[in-house]
């Protein structure tokens, strides 16, 4: 047994087909493989939260929470992860305190051990409530701090976010490079510099978007982070997560060994293999996001947002302008005041970007969203906004200088009574919270098998096609 063995979480069930597949990855893909998963000596496995909840019910008509539960079932020895967004919980908007409590409680309740929180704009404001229901409610809170390069995001500036939150009640601080843009020297001096601020653990979550993310991981293994995100090589690299096997077999007899068997990895990736082909035969997987791609250091654009803009660029007949968006990516984020690129901040940015470009005319359209991002209703910009962008997006409306969520009324009663008809239970309440129109017509499709058409219904309302659904990518 290596004397520091690096502990690994797997995203093969989350984030590795959110940045590759569009998050088409079904429940009786996973099932298969889930006995061997279990045994496999993973810290955890993230499967659960990101852009999944939305993905289950909008694209693939499975109820999120069952998916869960069936999870937790098929591994029991092994603690389940999910990527929490802060006060946006799994949406797109600041949900009031009670909403983020009950979804935190029932989250836990339901089979998630390890909720990682992160807010887009790294306000520590956000997040609290958040820490404050997992821990309540017996989990592990791992939260995040959404890493970027700009010019007022620096080492001090991410070791005195992780401070705040260590004191706040964080049980491991996560570095979280949704985009690839943490270069491994940088990787090592950060993670130095965090292991002697904080006295928690340290986990490292990274892409290999720019192809820079295996040595990422080994030079954060040298300086001695504790945990790392991989994907299982059938979906990783890429926007992906740097693949499981390789790391395993890199660190293999030194005293960072994983104790992994590599074996098992490559019997569970073959399983994989398969599922990854049939996502690339529906058209899921674009060979695109397999390609090393150095840019994303320019325009940083995070791994499942590349893979979504290029199925929004689809739908509009536009692939043409795929460059072109790319380019317009850094010019909004400046003008934004430098959000980091993670959800929800990505798909607004990147939509903003697209709008920008179609319509032949900067910030001639605005969505709503980049109208609340730059009136303050997603919190603090960690830089100054362009002020005439900002006046012809909001006019003189007032900016919001406090926590956002304190304006919020408590809403759980709310949808309590909205869904008093369809709703069958406190999950599918917290469902409908998050996505109206999609929950409501995924519980008229589960509850009403006999009003079933023939094929899958897919919904094609109008967020399908505003919305990139990423993570972190993070979505990530």
């Amino acid at each position: 047994m290596a004397k520091n063995p690096l502990l690994i979480t797997d995203t093969i069930l989350r984030d590795a087909h959110q940045s590759q597949a569009a998050t088409r990855m079904r429940l009786e893909d996973m099932l298969p493989a889930c006995s061997l998963l279990d045994q496999m000596g993973y810290w955890s496995l993230e499967c659960w939260g990101g852009a999944t909840f939305d993905a289950c019910m909008r694209f693939l008509n499975e109820d999120p929470w069952e998916r869960l539960r069936t999870l937790k079932k098929a591994m029991p020895n092994t603690k389940l992860q999910m990527l929490f967004r802060g006060q946006n919980i799994l949406g797109y908007k600041h949900y009031a305190d009670d909403v983020v409590d009950a979804f935190c409680k029932m989250s836990i309740k339901n089979g998630i051990n390890v909720v990682r929180v992160f807010d887009a704009l790294n306000d520590v404001r956000n997040m609290r409530q958040a820490i404050e229901s997992v821990k309540k409610y017996g989990g592990i809170c791992e939260t995040a701090i959404s890493y970027t390069v700009s010019p007022v995001h620096n080492e001090d500036y991410f070791v005195k976010l992780a401070t705040d939150l260590a004191e706040m009640g964080a049980d491991i601080i996560c570095i979280k490079d949704m985009a690839n843009l943490l270069l491994p020297y940088d990787a090592y001096s950060l993670v130095k510099k965090l292991k002697a601020a904080v006295n928690v653990p340290i986990h490292l979550h990274t892409h290999n978007t720019t192809g820079t993310g295996d040595m990422t991981l080994l030079m954060a293994a040298q300086a001695g982070v504790d945990i790392v995100d991989t994907a299982l090589s059938p979906l990783g690299n890429g926007t992906s997560n740097p693949a499981t096997e390789a790391l395993v077999a890199t660190l293999k007899g030194t005293d960072r060994d994983t104790g992994l068997d590599l074996n098992k990895l490559s019997e569970a990736a073959a399983h994989f293999r398969k599922v990854a082909a049939r996502l690339q035969e529906e058209g899921f997987l674009d060979p695109k996001v397999l390609r090393v791609d150095t840019n994303t250091l320019i325009y940083q654009v995070p791994g499942g947002m590349l893979s979504n803009l290029i199925s929004q660029l689809k739908q509009a007949n536009a692939e043409d302008k795929y460059e072109d968006v790319l380019n317009e990516v850094p010019r909004v984020r400046k003008d934004f005041g430098y959000p980091p690129l993670v959800t929800p901040t990505s798909q607004i940015v990147g939509t903003q970007a697209v709008l920008n470009i179609l319509s032949g005319e900067r910030y001639k359209m605005v969505t709503k969203e980049s109208k609340a991002l730059l009136r303050g209703e997603y919190g603090a910009l960690p830089a100054p906004v362009n002020e005439e962008v900002r006046k012809k997006a909001i006019g003189d409306t007032e900016v919001i200088t406090c926590r956002p969520a304190d304006l919020l009324e408590p809403e759980l009663e709310k949808y309590k009574e909205e869904t008093k008809d369809i709703a069958k239970s406190e999950e599918d309440v917290l469902s409908y919270a998050l996505f109206p129109q999609v929950a409501a017509k995924f519980f008229e499709y589960r509850d009403h098998p006999e009003k079933r058409e023939p094929a899958a219904v897919k919904t094609n309302d109008e967020d399908t096609v505003r919305v990139l659904y990423v993570d972190d990518a993070s979505a990530r």
